[in-house]
C-alpha cells in the first residue's frame, strides 16, 4: 500500500488521484436499449379479448311529462305558464300524480323569483308531498 506525502489540501495531491464519479453515460445507453425493446415487444404481447356486450334497445323510454310551476315575487303561481290560485294547484297536482305510472312520475320544476315569499314556496312544495308528486327539482338561474 502506497502512502501518498501530499497533504490533502494541496493542489498537488489532488493531481495524482483517480476522481471516484459513476460514468453515466453506459446506464443512459443500456435504458434507452431497453426502452427500445419493450416499445418493440408490446404490441406483440397484446392479445385481444372477445367479449359479447348488449346491444342497445331501438325504442326509447318516453320521457316523463314535465310541469313548470313559475312563483313570481308577487306570489302568483304560475302552472305551464297559466296562472292559478294555491287552492286549485293542488287539485292540479292530485290530478297530475294521479295519472302517473310508476316509473313514469311526472318531473315539477319550480322556478321561484328571488323576490318570491319564502313561506309561499314552502306551501307549494307542501302541497306538492301531500298530493304525491316526489320528484321535484327547482330552476337554477
Amino acid at each position: 500500500m502506497a502512502v501518498s506525502a501530499y497533504f490533502e489540501g494541496t493542489p498537488e495531491a489532488s493531481a495524482g488521484r483517480d476522481i471516484a464519479a459513476i460514468n453515466i453515460t453506459p446506464l443512459v445507453d443500456v435504458l434507452l436499449v431497453l426502452l427500445i425493446i419493450f416499445m418493440v415487444a408490446a404490441p406483440v404481447v397484446t392479445r385481444s379479448i372477445d367479449l359479447d356486450l348488449p346491444h342497445p334497445t331501438p325504442n326509447e323510454t318516453p320521457r316523463p311529462q314535465t310541469i313548470r310551476l313559475g312563483i313570481d315575487a308577487s306570489g302568483e303561481l304560475h302552472w305551464n305558464d297559466a296562472v292559478q290560485p294555491l287552492s286549485a294547484l293542488e287539485a292540479l297536482m292530485a290530478v297530475e300524480a294521479q295519472r302517473s305510472t310508476p316509473g313514469k312520475e311526472p318531473l315539477l320544476q319550480i322556478d321561484a323569483s328571488g323576490d318570491a315569499d319564502y313561506g309561499r314556496v314552502a306551501r307549494v312544495l307542501a302541497a306538492a308531498r301531500n298530493a304525491g308528486l316526489d320528484r321535484i327539482v327547482f330552476v337554477q338561474r
